[in-house]
């Protein structure tokens, strides 16, 4: 089993919890301009090879955050596709 698997599942309670708005307001988060660009930022330094170890760490968090949040968000929308307001 992969870790989104692992991710997916322990989440699931989370998902059981939704009502419309909840689920709505939670697909609709994007991260703030500030924090966006810090991780483009790192992301371009990934790329480049250029990355300091320190930043590398706050990288990765970075990642491993994203991937419970996009699971989050991917439960609030199937969440939402199948109970309309």
């Amino acid at each position: 089993m992969s870790t989104t698997s692992y991710l997916s599942d322990f989440l699931e309670p989370v998902a059981e919890s939704f009502t419309p708005e909840v689920a709505s307001r939670i697909a609709d988060l994007r991260a703030k301009p500030e924090l966006q660009a810090r991780i483009s930022e790192l992301a371009d330094k990934a790329n480049e090879g250029t990355m300091t170890s320190a930043e590398e760490d706050e990288y990765k968090k970075f990642v491993h955050a994203l991937d419970v949040f996009c699971i989050i968000q991917l439960k609030a929308r199937r969440f939402l596709a199948t109970h309309p307001e």
